[in-house]
């Protein structure tokens, strides 16, 4: 259903189906304009009968409800949303507590469509694309098919939304031909400001605008007498002078100040979107030294740099707990902040161990863009809407950190445009489209080693090669753990390797050491553990007490006392969330076998029994 408030009232539903009865459209109007809010019953009846309504007003509201539910095949429903059996996308009005809510696609108001494409075009304008902005609030104003509600009589409440959106096109017209005089179009726009002003002799703006255009045409004394004209306009109809910016202008006209001369704006708005300082950057800074990641890093920055016609180019990074997802992300969003340079976002998908509000997430987007907090939409469809018509033509890199599903994603990434993104996620995902995957595997002893060199120095590595070898093997080759057990070993210069080493193979079985030195490892575990099913937990917890770490589904099934099938199952989805490793065998004929990373296994065994003990 498309509903045309932008001029005549004109509702599209399999046909035309606009309503002829007067109060009915303007119900339909008021719940037009207000769509997908809650539109009070108190404010429906003031619209209606002002301050008389009859003494069945509650009764004879009802009857217009359903007159409009009938005539435009709108399904009704208590409450503020639809019900499970219904198509969430289709049309509806429905009751709530306080009033009644149209509920419809926002795009299917051309009221909306207008205000979404005017902030657009404020947000081009603002960074300096003014051919972006010119084109884009050219579009908005498009929709207009003549003035607001032009053949429906609106009654005090509907009159002021007229009002309001006859303010906002004409702002956005003014906007409109400030861009297009700033592009140097002042004889094009010579007959649209003449009839303005002649429309408007009392605004100032156009008048201003008439006056620019003239004089850069070559027609200064027409500018001036343009001037002359206002100014007794303003004193006939207002007693007032003209503003500071009028009489300005006549000022500089008067000298011919080289002021309103053309500016080009084509280097400008080049240098301003090439430049990171007027741009967000809100990636978080390089932290740790990043360590045989060579390849992963290089096939992201591949994927990141390619030239896509059919959408964002995405790159998803996952791993086991502490493979170092993030850090890669962080560092591969720095290395290609030239190839996005107009801005650079970053957002946390996990808070407080429970998944991000896509909602949120977009508006603190939205307000890293420049948009104020009065202009951010309330509702979740229209700050995507609008983040996505914005990232649709920027180069833009989005970077999300600790994404949790598929749906989490899809509702906050943009699905068209220039724009980069980065995942790192907890999960193995499966994005529809063309999404480069890296898996990034525990690191193995030559590159373990290498980054404990980077941190203690290879003086210290050399004391005891094979203490520092050993120590790699029990933190799994996991670059957070081999990150804390280096940086307690140069908090305490007086230990050695062989003396960290025999700690953590004392405690390792207890997972008291975990709790303490490597908290950070046993929290990112513990975030994958939280938001599984509770049944998969349990699974999870009683394959922790295995004391071999492999897991071939058959000893899996008789452990749990399921098909050996359903056992595969289980562990597939384990391997999927990152708590398992898959081994897949060198002979085609070898079965793949899942087995746990040992330090996994010793938290998992932690979060069924939690120790007292804590030796950090």
């Amino acid at each position: 259903m498309e509903i045309h408030l932008l001029g005549p009232l004109e509702v599209r539903h399999h046909g035309l189906v606009t309503p002829s009865a007067p109060k009915l459209r303007r119900v339909l109007c008021l719940l037009g304009i207000h769509a997908n809010n809650v539109v009070s019953t108190e404010k429906l009846i003031k619209e209606l009968w002002e301050e008389d309504p009859p003494a069945s007003v509650t009764t004879t509201l009802q009857t217009y409800v359903y007159q409009l539910r009938k005539l435009l095949g709108l399904r009704a429903s208590n409450g503020s949303s639809p019900g499970p059996d219904h198509d969430a996308g289709a049309p509806a009005l429905l009751t709530t507590p306080n009033g009644y809510t149209l509920s419809l696609a926002p795009d299917a108001l051309d009221a909306y469509r207008f205000e979404q494409l005017a902030a657009l075009g404020r947000l081009h304008l603002k960074a300096g694309e003014v051919e972006r902005a010119a084109d884009t609030l050219r579009d908005a104003l498009r929709l207009w098919r003549g003035p607001a509600l032009v053949d429906v009589t609106p009654g005090a409440v509907l009159q002021t939304e007229v009002l309001r959106l006859e303010e906002v096109r004409k702002n956005i017209l003014e906007h409109r031909i400030e861009a297009d005089l700033q592009l140097g179009r002042h004889h094009e726009l010579l007959g649209e400001l003449t009839g303005l002003a002649l429309r408007e002799p009392t605004h100032e703006g156009f008048q201003a605008m008439l006056m620019l255009a003239l004089y850069r045409a070559g027609r200064r004394s027409d500018a001036l007498r343009v001037y002359q004209r206002t100014r007794m306009m303003l004193a006939r109809e207002l007693g007032v002078e003209p503003s500071n910016r009028l009489w300005r202008l006549h000022q500089d006209m008067l000298t011919s100040s080289r002021d309103l001369d053309p500016r080009p704006v084509s280097t400008t708005a080049k240098t301003r979107l090439t430049s990171a300082s007027e741009h967000p950057c809100q990636l978080p800074p390089n932290g740790r030294i990043l360590v045989g990641r060579d390849d992963e890093l290089a096939m992201m920055l591949h994927a990141l740099s390619a030239c896509s016609r059919e959408g964002p180019n995405v790159v998803v990074v996952s791993g086991p707990p502490g493979s170092g997802a993030t850090s890669l992300c962080i560092k591969a969003g720095h290395e290609v902040r030239d190839r996005y340079p107009d801005a650079q976002l970053y957002a946390g998908m996990l808070k407080d161990g429970d998944p991000a509000n896509p909602g949120e997430v977009l508006a603190s987007f939205l307000r890293a863009l420049g948009v104020p907090d009065r202009r951010i939409p309330a509702a979740f469809e229209d700050r995507r809407r609008m983040f996505c018509a914005w990232a649709a033509e920027h180069q833009a890199l989005i970077v999300l950190d600790d994404a949790m599903s598929v749906k989490q994603l899809m509702q906050v990434l943009p699905v068209e445009g220039p724009c980069g993104v980065l995942i790192s996620s907890r999960r193995r995902m499966f994005l529809p489209g063309g999404v480069t995957v890296v898996d990034l595997p525990p690191l193995g002893t030559e590159d373990g080693l290498r980054l404990l060199t980077e941190v203690l120095g290879p003086e210290r590595i050399a004391e005891n090669p094979r203490a520092a070898a050993d120590l790699v093997q029990l933190c799994d080759g996991l670059p957070s753990i081999l990150h804390a057990a280096a940086s307690r070993l140069a908090s305490r210069p007086h230990w050695t390797i062989d003396h960290l080493v025999e700690q953590v193979r004392r405690t390792r079985s207890t997972g008291a050491f975990l709790v303490g030195a490597w908290s950070p490892l046993v929290t990112s575990v513990r975030r994958n553990y939280e938001v599984m099913p509770e049944a998969l937990r349990t699974v999870f917890r009683r394959l922790c007490a295995i004391p071999s770490p492999f897991l071939p589904p058959v000893l899996v099934a008789a452990v749990l006392g399921v098909p050996e099938e359903f056992a595969e199952f289980l562990l597939q989805e384990l391997a999927n969330r990152q708590l398992l490793r898959i081994d897949f065998g060198m002979v085609p004929t070898t079965p793949e076998r899942y087995w746990l990373l040992p330090t996994v296994r010793a938290i998992g065994r932690y979060l069924q029994a939690p120790q007292d003990e804590d030796l950090s």
